[in-house]
């Protein structure tokens, strides 16, 4: 994995807003009716080509698919794994989105957002035979587009993000293993398939890993921090064991507090399960730097030591406003993490991705560009009183 050696290299989270027409076709084939699978195919492609370049020329550093062909950042993965199906009779209660703390202490916001976003429900799938992976020709397809787009390309490096255990895990129910463990366990083995085939195709592989922290706001009454490192613990041992024997410095981890605009008054604060999540054997760590509620936390790392040989990806732009950052924020953001783990470690990037989904763009798309820009621009503002 490239360092900033000699200048503050950039990137982003991954997940970024679809062409309409992919959204539309889309939309067809997550509802059950007929689609052209080949026409779709070829759009995907070139929409992954175009993506690429605009991200190139742009002036991203370690660029990304975009995640065009998966329906979202997670639930991509009923395509690629065996053993889960929808569970039609349960109560709409069961939703996840309804379940958060924050919801309920803001439960006219969020019913007037919900609306504005296109309802709340997400479903319940539950896990009722073996879990194995599947998705060999779909995660080919992801390799050989971004393949092709960057052919006539020369990025530092490139990324396509996957799904950890625990978030798979926490979106879905288990009617099948015995315990939490032999689901986690079982979930980890299956994607250890689809972790190794990017790496193995000369990829950086993004692990995306909200639940691990997410989750936290969902209990009521709240756990004790000890019992919510407990539950951290648990799921970051599921992924460092889908992770074994693949090279760490080819891995990187994405830890975000949900990509929705909402009030995230009950996110766990990141000093109390940052060790944790230095546990994972990854070679990066993409954490929120950027919205207001997590912003202050660079001062986490004042008292934490990044482990030598590893990177820091702060977010110092954010999904969750449509203001496009000033230049100059942006490398002051960038000179202060470098100050504290070193300039070398520090990579600049997003607070999470620009679409959470196909279905679920975060800012309109000229205004993602335009804080991609501002994020190139402060870089090299940063690498200027950073390097000289």
């Amino acid at each position: 994995m490239k360092n900033s050696s000699t200048r503050i290299l950039t990137t982003h989270v991954g997940s970024l807003p679809r062409p309409q027409e992919i959204i539309d076709v889309m939309r067809a084939k997550e509802s059950g009716q007929d689609y052209d699978a080949q026409q779709f195919a070829s759009l995907i492609r070139y929409s992954v080509q175009r993506v690429v370049r605009r991200q190139c020329e742009t002036g991203i550093d370690v660029p990304s698919d975009g995640e065009f062909a998966k329906s979202s950042f997670s639930n991509y993965v009923h395509d690629r794994l065996t053993g889960f199906e929808p569970d039609l009779d349960a109560p709409e209660e069961q939703s996840v989105r309804n379940a958060y703390r924050d919801r309920q202490q803001f439960l006219d916001f969020y019913q007037q957002y919900d609306r504005d976003i296109g309802g709340a429900s997400v479903g319940t799938v539950v896990c009722t035979s073996p879990i194995t992976y599947r998705g060999q020709d779909l995660v080919k397809q992801d390799i050989d587009n971004l393949k092709a787009a960057l052919q006539r390309f020369s990025p530092e490096e490139a990324f396509i993000p996957a799904v950890a255990p625990g978030t798979i895990e926490l979106q879905r129910s288990n009617r099948y293993y015995n315990s939490e463990e032999e689901f986690l366990t079982a979930i980890a083995e299956a994607m250890r398939e689809e972790y190794r085939a990017i790496i193995d195709a000369g990829f950086i592989l993004q692990v995306d890993d909200p639940r691990v922290v997410t989750q936290y706001g969902v209990p009521d009454p709240a756990p004790t921090i000890e019992e919510y490192r407990k539950f951290a613990t648990l799921r970051v041992d599921a992924l460092n064991h889908a992770l074994e024997g693949l090279p760490q410095d080819r891995i990187r981890y994405h830890l975000c507090w949900g990509s929705w605009h909402g009030p995230h008054t009950t996110d766990v604060p990141l000093r109390d399960i940052v060790d944790i999540i230095l546990r994972v054997n990854a070679g990066a760590y993409c954490v929120e730097a950027a919205n207001p509620r997590h912003a202050h936390e660079w001062e986490v790392w004042e008292n934490t030591k990044l482990p030598d040989g590893k990177c820091l990806i702060p977010g110092v732009i954010a999904h969750t406003t449509n203001h496009v950052e000033h230049p100059e924020l942006v490398a002051q953001r960038l000179v202060n993490y470098a100050r504290i783990v070193g300039r070398e470690n520090v990579l600049g990037g997003s607070d999470c991705g620009f679409s959470q989904g196909a279905f679920t763009p975060r800012v309109h798309p000229s205004i993602m560009w335009a804080k991609l820009e501002a994020l190139v621009e402060g870089a090299k503002l940063a690498s200027q009183k950073l390097w000289g």
